[in-house]
């Protein structure tokens, strides 16, 4: 029998930093993950953008979540002499006057002006960069090469044992008589934790939740022509690689939608290119993800109501790689000390939703519905 403190259910960002920040503890840790070439974590581009969206306003959290995420990531490179974090300027064109206008009413929010400096200054000319109604310089962002942390991460446990590549069957997770839990026979753990990413949908302990999977696509594309020390930003993202390679995307889908790649994606986001720069670009590759989104696009975390080992840390959506590192550290606290974790992603927000099924005593509460 393996004895750990924690049983970690997926390692795709969310469950890479929260095993990463309660090994940092000095906790026993074993995580179980069924490697998926084309998760979302390792498809995403893993850009950080502390201003989001058509109304410009500052991204939750964002004077908190960056640094934290930015000591992170640093310290993994440190760790493992690798470059995982790029920070860049982010290029944010704007489609119509209207956006020009909604920037120039928030130039006097300082919060916002930490990021971008100069809200009323003309965007100088930018080779290759369409820019009819201008745009803003965006401080503070960049992106995270996601699928070389994971794979660092990875390779290092599976080399010193706290990684085991395995489909994780929930149905074999049983109360102990001493108390915690056992897995499959096996495995003894006081805290499981669910970072299964969509498939959490399904999940018997948490499908109560609103998570929904969402599809995104992105594209691979080869373009020397345009700079490689800002990423562009209109209405689809374009990350520069290195060797005149981007990462474009991404696009959102609800279900019903296809699995794997399309050629409807492939159309859009090669438009939102198109809209962004004037240069010729070929298209090398593209990749689809499923995404677990949240009705109000906050995380999942959080005990089951009727199961104090089981936890879920989830729902990350299209911004994990900013989320991730600092949630964690309050996952951690929460499940070393019963700190509180922040009202917006706890999931006793969502507790109206919970129904307690039936169970015979002794046996760990699951919730029956389909």
């Amino acid at each position: 029998m393996t004895h750990v403190e924690y049983l970690i259910v997926g390692h795709g960002i969310a469950g890479a930093t929260l095993a990463a920040e309660l090994r940092g503890r000095g906790r026993a840790v074993l995580v179980l993950d069924a490697p998926q070439p084309d998760s979302a974590s390792r498809v995403a581009a893993g850009l950080m953008n502390p201003v989001a969206g058509k109304r410009f306003a500052l991204a939750w959290r964002a004077a908190e979540l960056l640094p934290a995420a930015n000591a992170f990531y640093r310290g993994l490179e440190q760790r493992f002499g690798q470059r995982f974090l790029v920070e860049l300027p982010i290029i944010k064109l704007f489609s119509s006057i209207a956006e020009q206008n909604t920037v120039l009413a928030r130039s006097a929010d300082r919060p916002w002006l930490d990021f971008v400096p100069e809200p009323d200054a003309l965007l100088p000319p930018v080779p290759g960069v369409r820019q009819p109604f201008g745009g803003i310089c965006i401080q503070g962002g960049g992106y995270v090469l996601v699928e070389r942390v994971l794979d660092a991460l990875a390779a290092e446990g599976q080399q010193n044992g706290w990684l085991q590549h395995e489909t994780f069957d929930w149905q074999q997770l049983v109360p102990a008589p001493e108390g915690g839990l056992i897995y499959a026979g096996r495995v003894h753990a006081r805290h499981v934790v669910c970072c299964e990413g969509a498939a959490a949908a399904h999940n018997p302990y948490f499908h109560w939740l609103p998570l929904t999977p969402n599809q995104g696509e992105v594209l691979d594309v080869e373009c020397n022509e345009l700079g490689t020390d800002y990423v562009l930003n209109k209405g689809a993202y374009a990350v520069p690689l290195g060797g005149g390679q981007l990462r474009v995307g991404a696009t959102y889908r609800w279900p019903p939608f296809a699995t794997g790649i399309t050629p409807e994606a492939r159309q859009e986001l090669s438009q939102r290119l198109q809209d962004m720069t004037d240069r010729p670009f070929r298209v090398t590759g593209q990749r689809a993800g499923v995404r677990p989104a949240v009705r109000d696009r906050k995380p999942l975390l959080g005990t089951h109501p009727a199961a104090p080992g089981v936890h879920i840390f989830n729902g990350f959506g299209s911004k994990g790689v900013m989320l991730a590192p600092r949630l964690a550290q309050l996952m951690a606290d929460w499940l070393e000390h019963g700190q509180p974790v922040w009202p917006e992603v706890h999931i006793q927000r969502y507790q109206a939703l919970y129904r307690v099924p039936p169970a015979p005593a002794g046996v760990v509460p699951v919730d029956s519905r389909s």
